[in-house]
């Protein structure tokens, strides 16, 4: 499986998932929520990729919204940003 962050603009990622069935999502992650979840030691761009690496071990890439803000990921999964800290870390 391949993961293809492209940033659109400075809070705003095209995800292409390659998979079995080929998916394209739109991610948006505010500078607080990135701040909030790196203390601004990683890049956006990271941030989504880890993210998506968090969401494709918990369910397939066709199960995930071709649209989010990155805050969604907690509210289906409560240990998202606990989780997300340490991936980062």
């Amino acid at each position: 499986m391949t993961i293809t962050v492209e940033k659109i603009d400075d809070t705003t990622f095209q995800v292409t998932v390659e998979a079995r069935t080929k998916t394209t999502h739109t991610v948006s992650v505010s500078p607080a929520y990135l701040e909030k979840l790196t203390g601004g030691r990683t890049p956006p761009e990271t941030l989504v990729r880890k993210s998506f690496e968090f969401l494709l071990e918990r369910e397939s890439n066709t199960s995930i919204l071709r649209r989010f803000d990155l805050p969604v990921i907690q509210t289906y999964f409560p240990d998202y940003e606990r989780t997300i800290r340490q991936m980062l870390s």
